[in-house]
């Protein structure tokens, strides 16, 4: 289990702050939420599994049967699970819920209701009948409130964390009955003022997380501004047009159009019924004919085939572009034809595809908020929306705060750092630079040439700058030994050829292996020749590269920040901490320490073919901090927990990752084993802690092999949450040092909350540390300033981060290696079916790094 906190830290200046939880007030303790299961199936026995229907049925149900259930309120979470407080007059019930049905089943196959004939009107009745449904409730548990009021006594308690989803699902209730999209613990209303356009027929939709959490302090309500990409409202016909990124709706790719569209939800303009994409019509409206029923006379029906043009004509509805195909929004066997033309984009529909690198950066400028606006929005949403209302939450006796709560906060002082000329340097703000400074331990670069993708680039200017650059930053780089350009006819090839035919040029240009290659990528950054031309280097040549894209920020700024990841991948140290050059870091320094910094990268929202990657880095140069190596291997995808960290081959030897780094410790520090390693793991949920500490450290021991064991401490860091933090006394950001451990903090695990960074646009966001295991026994304040100083040795930048370098460097050696190769060649013809079966045989293995690189910080 995680550990008890044992202190609090004592360092720092103390400093004033507010956090976005909202103090709860818990009158109704003795209250019991009652667990029930809910099953709804249609007339014919199939289960319904739809969230909305479901809320449509259980909220017609509560107005049916309401004195049948005592009058109870719900709370019910759109699947399968019910509360009430106290319990329902009996254990089971059945019940029948009518739902008037108005929603958009085809009529007759044709395209929609306009003023219909007596046939047409017989068949509108049939549309509009009434759903059955089948509504089964069972008891399933009790969770009694007062676990909570355990859980903030510090108590284990195993029903707090169910009656807190009680408390959170009234909460998210109470906002979709108030027509707000939920996406898990967030809630996003309908609301213009709301929208960021992403282009491409997408937009940023902002809203509000709110989570219910026990703190030292006490229950608060944690809430944060949140956001989620939707379908932009409007005109199907702008919607294409956007989404495609062309002017004219001939120029529209229709197959394009078609999977794109496939499952939204419009609005027809003619009738105001909602309907559900399945397709587009083969035909174009003018051509597109279904089979409808006249009659001919006063008696004979007959069947006659007419074009959705001419059916729209008739109920005196003009198509001004008869020439584009039609929606589908009928069943697979029975179509049902819209015009595009006549239907809207129904608002708030969740856009779940991965976003192109454009929009993901138009998304991280639009909703930056500076913390007093962030401030203002979280407790305007407080006092407004009267959360506490709720029926099951007023019931609680729960009161609501109505202003953010007051946090003691510390800042602790930046450590020095060292550089060229063991001359000090002194962050300030969590930043230096290296102005009229060399580099702690410059590298000598001799044989090296440049490559060049990119037809628009003067490689003579590059070369130069980077020459001179490097001098005066203390690396001595001799003139570049070539200039390779690619050939134009290249260009025209795929990724991989395009690599193959420079390499062979690079080989006739060259006399022997360079130390170095520069390569000088196409216009964009994250071009495809990227992955391909790093795994030719890095796997098959053993040769360190650094690719830069061209640009206009190409001054003495820009060559630093490149010489700094050179610098350090050829073997060089840019600098480090003064205490590290002195040997006096606490507990680290006296003994020998291994630090691992883990990370598990998954694929793209979507993609649940393409494995996962799961990199380990681990310091090396004992007693540096300020050392890795990576180690990289693929695993099932969405899998979290990494499973290759020890990984026994048929010959008994373990092929594992921390097999690896071990080795690599012990040749790089003077031939000791490790007596102490300290764990960073990234990207793991509280319900995750218990599976890294017996699943992931229970595979680390058992790669130690025999002998003494060494002492561990295991330290989850978490960026993805709500806390937030803002000075009391200031508009700024909190300052970089910033650490938080009482107040808003685990009523009785070991948490803390750092912001290293400074925050220069938007509102800073702390990172989360959890230390799960401490048997290496360090002090609060010795371990939050080891975690600050971590924050202080990342060799790429001239600020302090956000989160430990170890687990920056764990991230960037996932996503560099994951470029390596193309997941999507894999999915059809690994065994089985696909990357979806837990047969490991399934996987593709990552290539190896070639022993040249393997212990090189390539992913600098």
């Amino acid at each position: 289990m995680p550990m008890a906190r044992p202190s609090i830290g004592r360092e720092g200046k103390p400093i004033r702050l507010l956090s976005n939880h909202f103090a709860v007030k818990l009158r109704g303790v003795d209250a019991v939420f009652y667990q029930y299961s809910v099953s709804i199936k249609s007339e014919d026995d199939k289960v319904v599994d739809g969230k909305g229907i479901g809320r449509k049925v259980i909220d017609k149900l509560l107005q049916t049967y309401s004195s049948e259930l005592d009058g109870k309120d719900f709370a019910y979470d759109g699947e399968k699970c019910l509360f009430t407080v106290g319990p329902l007059p009996q254990n089971n019930f059945e019940f029948t819920v009518i739902l008037e049905e108005t929603s958009s089943r085809a009529v007759g196959g044709s395209p929609g209701h306009g003023s219909p004939s007596q046939a047409d009107k017989k068949r509108v009745k049939r549309s509009h009948l009434a759903k059955k449904f089948i509504v089964s409730i069972s008891y399933a548990a009790k969770i009694p409130l007062k676990s909570v009021a355990l859980a903030l006594r510090g108590s284990e308690s195993e029903h707090a964390q169910d009656a807190l989803r009680v408390l959170d699902i009234g909460l998210r209730q109470q906002q979709a009955k108030r027509g707000c999209l939920l996406v898990r613990q967030s809630f996003f209303s309908d609301d213009s003022q709301n929208l960021v356009d992403l282009t491409g027929g997408v937009s940023g939709c902002r809203g509000l997380h709110s989570s219910f959490r026990t703190t030292i302090g006490g229950l608060s309500l944690n809430m944060d501004v949140s956001t989620t990409m939707i379908v932009t409202p409007g005109p199907v016909i702008d919607f294409l047009l956007t989404n495609q990124n062309v002017r004219d709706i001939r120029d529209i790719d229709w197959s394009r159009a078609k999977k794109m569209l496939k499952n939204l939800r419009v609005k027809a303009k003619h009738n105001n019924m909602e309907f559900k994409i399945i397709g587009l019509s083969d035909q174009p409206c003018s051509r597109q004919t279904f089979p409808m029923k006249v009659r001919n006379g006063s008696i004979e029906v007959q069947t006659v085939d007419i074009t959705v043009q001419d059916y729209f004509k008739s109920k005196q509805v003009e198509l001004t572009m008869p020439y584009l195909p039609c929606l589908d929004v009928g069943k697979p066997k029975r179509p049902n034809y819209l015009p595009i033309e006549l239907c809207h984009m129904v608002s708030l529909q969740r856009y779940t595809k991965a976003l192109s690198s454009q929009q993901r950066a138009a998304l991280v400028e639009k909703s930056r908020q500076k913390p007093q606006e962030r401030m203002r929005v979280v407790t305007d949403a407080v006092r407004s929306n009267r959360y506490d209302d709720d029926p099951i939450l007023s019931s609680c006796g729960i009161e609501i705060e109505k202003q953010l709560t007051r946090v003691d906060g510390r800042v602790l002082s930046a450590p020095t750092l060292v550089v060229g000329n063991s001359e000090d340097c002194i962050p300030s703000r969590g930043r230096w630079n290296y102005n009229n400074k060399r580099l702690l331990d410059p590298v000598k670069i001799e044989r090296w040439a440049i490559v060049n993708f990119s037809a628009r680039c003067d490689m003579s200017r590059i070369s130069r700058e980077l020459v001179n650059c490097g001098r005066s930053k203390g690396i001595f780089i001799e003139r570049p030994h070539t200039l390779v350009d690619e050939d134009s006819q290249s260009r025209r090839c795929s990724p991989v050829e395009r690599v193959e035919r420079m390499f062979e040029k690079v080989k006739t240009s060259l006399p022997g292996p360079p130390e170095f290659l520069l390569c000088v990528l196409p216009e964009r950054k994250n071009c495809d020749i990227y992955g391909p031309w790093k795994k030719k280097n890095l796997h098959e040549m053993g040769i360190v590269t650094q690719c830069i894209a061209p640009s206009n920020k190409m001054n003495d700024q820009y060559f630093t920040n490149v010489l700094l990841k050179i610098n350090a991948k050829l073997g060089g140290m840019n600098s480090k901490l003064a205490l590290e050059h002195r040997q006096m870091i606490p507990v680290v320094t006296q003994i020998p320490t291994l630090i691992l910094g883990m990370d598990v990268s998954h694929g793209s929202p979507g993609r649940a073919d393409i494995p996962s990657i799961a990199a380990v880095v681990g310091s090396r140069c004992w007693p540096l901090i300020s050392r890795y190596r990576a180690s990289v291997r693929t695993q099932s995808p969405k899998v979290e927990m990494i499973d290759s960290l020890f990984k026994p081959l048929d010959d008994g030897k373990d092929d594992g990752i921390v097999r690896e780094l071990l080795l690599d410790f012990y040749q790089t520090s003077q031939q000791r084993k490790p007596k102490q390693i300290i764990i960073f793991r990234d990207g793991v949920s509280e319900s995750q802690f218990i599976q890294v500490l017996n699943v992931e450290l229970n595979q680390i021991i058992k790669s130690m092999g025999q002998g003494d064991l060494p002492k561990f401490t295991v330290i989850i860091a978490q960026k993805n949450h709500h806390t937030k933090l803002f000075q009391a006394d200031s508009p700024d950001n909190v300052p970089p040092g910033t650490v938080v451990d009482t107040g808003i903090v685990h009523p009785r695990q070991y948490d803390f909350y750092m912001c290293a960074h400074a925050g220069p646009i938007g509102t800073s966001r702390p990172t989360h540390y959890h230390v799960l295991l401490d048997e290496i026994g360090f002090s609060a304040d010795n371990l939050q300033k080891l975690v600050l100083s971590l924050s202080y040795v990342y060799q790429r930048s001239t600020t302090a981060i956000s989160v430990v370098a170890p687990i920056c460097y764990a991230h960037l050696a996932a996503a560099q290696m994951g470029q390596f190769m193309k997941f999507e060649e894999f999915v059809d013809t690994s065994s089985g079916s696909g990357l979806n079966s837990s047969s490991s045989a399934a996987i593709p293995e990552l290539p190896r790094l070639h022993a040249d690189v393997c212990s090189s910080m390539f992913f600098c």
